[in-house]
């Protein structure tokens, strides 16, 4: 067996070097790139998605900041009417001294007058006062009137209306339960209920 020179062993050496580095190529370099180019391939539609939403909220963005303005300035109207005590009983005595005012105002007089338990309407609270009233049909239309056109949010839960005398038309008893409304500062305590069973008193 003729043996190999040393340049023809270096020429095999060579030959087979190559051939690993082909095969190494061939079957580990080239499929793993193509594998990274078919996910970058999938991932770019989603990619292109994600930044059509991004410009689409950044074009957005003066809208809602605008939209934002108009929602803090009806806040703010609104903040206006409620009544200025942050405690019903506060609130309450605003109530009373509005409505007495706006009864003086129309000729009307003021038989009693009672502040009823505050109720939650969600963010708000609901501060209701019950006045009763003598005076003619005119008078009390002119009274509800000016208490729809109050600038403070007034809403009226009750109306009874009683004939005093028969035959006079000013001889009218009219009980009015009118409510403003607060933001509360705190939460309402309510009294606690009692274990069914136990004794009252």
């Amino acid at each position: 067996m003729t043996r190999l020179s040393r340049r023809e062993q270096l020429m095999v050496g060579m030959a087979l070097l190559v051939a690993f580095v082909l095969g190494g190529y061939l079957y580990l370099v080239e499929p793993r790139w193509a594998e990274i180019k078919d996910l970058e391939q999938d991932r770019i539609p989603a990619r292109e998605q994600v930044l059509a939403k991004a410009r689409a909220r950044i074009a957005q963005r003066e809208a809602v900041q605008s939209q934002l303005a108009e929602v803090s300035r009806a806040v703010e109207e609104l903040s206006k009417r409620l009544l200025a005590g942050p405690t019903p009983p506060l609130a309450a005595s605003e109530l009373q001294k509005l409505v007495k005012e706006l009864a003086a105002e129309t000729d009307v007089e003021v038989r009693s007058e009672r502040i009823l338990p505050p109720t939650e309407r969600g963010e708000l609270l609901e501060v209701p006062l019950e006045i009763t009233v003598s005076g003619g049909i005119r008078e009390v239309v002119n009274l509800l009137y000016r208490l729809d056109g109050t600038t403070k949010l007034l809403t009226l839960r009750d109306l009874k209306i009683r004939v005093m005398s028969v035959g006079q038309l000013r001889g009218l008893l009219t009980t009015l339960t009118v409510s403003g409304f607060i933001r509360p500062s705190v939460t309402v305590q309510r009294p606690a209920e009692k274990p069914a069973g136990l004794p009252k008193g």
